[in-house]
């Protein structure tokens, strides 16, 4: 039993070393690449962006090393970077809005706007083409997401949307918000339904992570041509509570 308390221990401040080392990190670095993207954003998008997606790219690896959090994607074969699409992706923590940048092609990202008067990440990040919306009022969050989605979309960007507006427990699924399959439905551009259980392993509200392999599943294109933004979202829901059934 004292064995047993003391591996206990020993994992536990594991844990918090790690989470502290990958805390130090995320915002040392967060800083110099906020800065970098808000001098070249004027610029260049492109270059700006993947300023963005190599700091991600940075903070997973910090991630993995620090605290043995890994991921591992299934079904990259539905990726067409050739036809942008409207990503429609539980939301467990910040992981995935790290991730995604990674994971899926380039992308604008619907934000609210408290997030993008953060100093220096929150400019940054504002900067990038992002939709931020009021959800204050919902009929303006929705015209200005259809308004700059479709923009994003002509322009060959892919835009992320999590249509539960806001972080879930681990293994829960709050209901879609129909905004992202109404961007659909008006733009006639398909969406990506994606699932992951990233809450299982950086829980929302969690300082610390903890060791393990993120899945993600990116599912088939739903074609949203002909059809109303109600049936769009409801297959996509669908779709995701079943995927996670599938990863337990």
């Amino acid at each position: 039993m004292k064995q047993q308390n003391l591996l206990f221990q020993n994992h536990k401040t594991k844990n918090y070393i790690g989470s502290a080392l990958l805390f130090i990190g995320i915002f040392s670095t967060a800083t110099v690449a906020g800065i970098l993207i808000l001098l070249l954003f004027p610029f260049s998008f492109n270059i700006a962006y993947k300023i963005s997606a190599t700091w991600c790219w940075s903070v997973l690896w910090m991630a993995k090393v620090f605290c043995g959090v890994n991921y591992k994607v299934e079904g990259i074969e539905h990726i067409n970077t050739a036809q942008p699409a409207v990503i429609l992706s539980n939301h467990q923590s910040a992981w995935e809005t790290l991730a995604m940048r990674i994971i899926l092609p380039t992308q604008v990202v619907l934000l609210k706007r408290s997030l993008v008067w953060m100093p220096i990440w929150g400019w940054a990040l504002g900067s990038l083409k992002s939709i931020v919306i009021d959800r204050k009022s919902k009929t303006t969050a929705l015209r200005t997401l259809l308004d700059k989605g479709k923009n994003a979309l002509n322009e060959g960007l892919w835009v992320l949307v999590f249509p539960e507006g806001t972080r879930t427990a681990a293994g829960e699924v709050k209901k879609f918000s129909i905004g992202g399959a109404m961007l659909a439905e008006k733009s006639g551009f398909p969406v990506i339904p994606v699932a992951h259980n990233a809450g299982d392993f950086w829980p929302r509200y969690s300082f610390l992570k903890y060791p393990g392999t993120i899945k993600v599943k990116i599912g088939p294109c739903i074609d949203s041509k002909g059809r109303k933004a109600a049936d769009i979202n409801k297959e996509a829901e669908e779709w995701v509570i079943q995927t996670l059934r599938e990863f337990d």
